[in-house]
């Protein structure tokens, strides 16, 4: 396909350029100038108006709803919202049914379903998995990465224990796979995400650590009293700077459960996505607002513009799943304006969405920006997105590994799926 016309975004400079002619040939861009021996392209004319994105990489990417009884993966809408949100690649941060996950995989690698690249993490490794009990001992741990690290692309650690983690990490570093944690403050053997980093981890998620989150309570009761001026806070962000860690700030995660401002509001309506029953059954249920997650949001927002411009390494990552009013793939586009609404420069929120989450995956090779040789996976949206960061809601286009979609016939082809039919299909979900 030569791809021509409209403005890509270039990395390096952080700027929009006129497109000559993106070339895709078996998956890859061949060419960035538009020039080819071949003579049977296939020719797509982008508008005056259209930008050209690298394909959005989500690091906490949940595949999964809680509508009735239980939380749960799905499989079948979920995978093509993210990708007609131009989420071409996702790591799935800790999954309910490993199992399926993989072969989930499998499906979209093989053509039988439609997705992004799907980087999986396997189980939870830590009391977040529903058996793995009060305490694993060093031989269980071992074991367990040994079993999934041919099957996953990093490790996802949450509610562990400080002995289990140190394992965990020094075990997977072994089969050159990464650790990311959803970690606490050392209350309660949880783990201070100071002292994971100590410990080697590659990633952390959620919120910094250090001596901010005291361990003499939990890091909820603390993290909401944060301010980004404090002494325990510039300290633990000179520590990320050092180590050079990765951090998932998940923003929007924490809004979703508060007063949800105007970056809540619907571009298009998520709920039609759901099944009539599931739209009916739902149907008038009130929500309150929690006050500590949205005080939560509010301190986040003010922490993230402060490791920001302190050098922090940021990656983006939405960590939502559904309750029948939200999907997780739309909130690439709330993460990235919850970015920008807290400091950050468009330029750098997309960079963040892109680029550094290939570097923090380690497949900054073959992804994360528009280049000859890398693997062709880009997102085309009506309107500047410097200019205005919600114009990356304006989806036009979206090309996974040189496989061209229609982002609205894509959104269209899932309407009204999601979800039990009926009162006897109830007990699944």
């Amino acid at each position: 396909m030569l791809l021509v016309g409209g403005h890509r975004f270039d990395t390096k400079s952080g700027k929009f350029v006129r497109n000559k002619g993106i070339v895709i040939s078996a998956g890859v861009i061949q060419s960035m100038i538009g020039r080819t021996s071949a003579s049977n392209l296939q020719r797509q004319i982008l508008a005056e108006d259209d930008y050209i994105l690298p394909g959005f990489i989500d690091l906490h990417a949940h595949y999964n709803v809680r509508l009735f009884k239980k939380r749960r993966e799905e499989f079948h809408v979920l995978p093509i919202v993210y990708l007609a949100n131009g989420a071409t690649v996702t790591f799935s941060a800790g999954e309910l049914d490993p199992q399926a996950m993989q072969k989930l995989r499998t499906d979209i690698e093989s053509g039988k379903k439609i997705g992004p690249r799907l980087i999986n993490s396997g189980p939870y490794f830590g009391r977040a998995r529903p058996d793995w009990g009060r305490q694993r001992n060093a031989n269980q741990i071992v074991e367990d990465v040994r079993h999934w690290a041919p099957l996953v692309g990093g490790f996802k650690a949450k509610s562990i224990r400080p002995d289990e983690l140190k394992i965990l990490i020094k075990e997977a570093h072994s089969h050159q796979l990464t650790v990311t944690g959803h970690l606490g403050s050392g209350f309660r053997q949880s783990v201070n995400p100071r002292d994971a980093i100590e410990m080697g981890i590659d990633r952390i998620e959620h919120f910094l650590g250090g001596d901010a989150l005291p361990n003499t309570r939990s890091a909820y009761s603390s993290l909401k009293e944060v301010q980004p001026a404090m002494p325990e806070i510039l300290s633990i962000i000179r520590f990320y700077v050092e180590k050079g860690i990765w951090f998932d700030a998940t923003l929007s995660a924490y809004g979703y459960f508060g007063k949800r401002g105007e970056e809540y509001e619907y571009w298009i309506d998520e709920r039609k996505f759901f099944t009539d029953f599931v739209r009916a059954k739902l149907k008038g249920k009130e929500r309150t607002p929690i006050e500590t997650f949205e005080k939560i949001y509010q301190v986040k927002q003010k922490t993230i513009r402060a490791f920001y411009e302190a050098g922090g390494k940021i990656t983006l990552g939405t960590d939502h799943f559904s309750d029948g009013s939200f999907l997780p793939g739309f909130g690439v586009h709330r993460e990235l304006d919850a970015l920008v609404r807290s400091g950050i420069p468009p330029v750098d929120a997309i960079r963040i969405a892109t680029i550094n989450g290939a570097r923090a995956l380690g497949i900054d090779k073959n992804h994360g920006s528009l280049e000859t040789g890398k693997s062709a996976d880009l997102y085309v949206v009506s309107g500047n997105p410097l200019k205005n960061i919600r114009n990356t809601r304006n989806g036009k286009i979206v090309v996974r590994a040189g496989k061209v979609y229609q982002c609205d016939s894509l959104l269209r082809g899932v309407q009204g799926k999601l979800g039990p039919h009926s009162e006897q299909e109830i007990e699944g979900w």
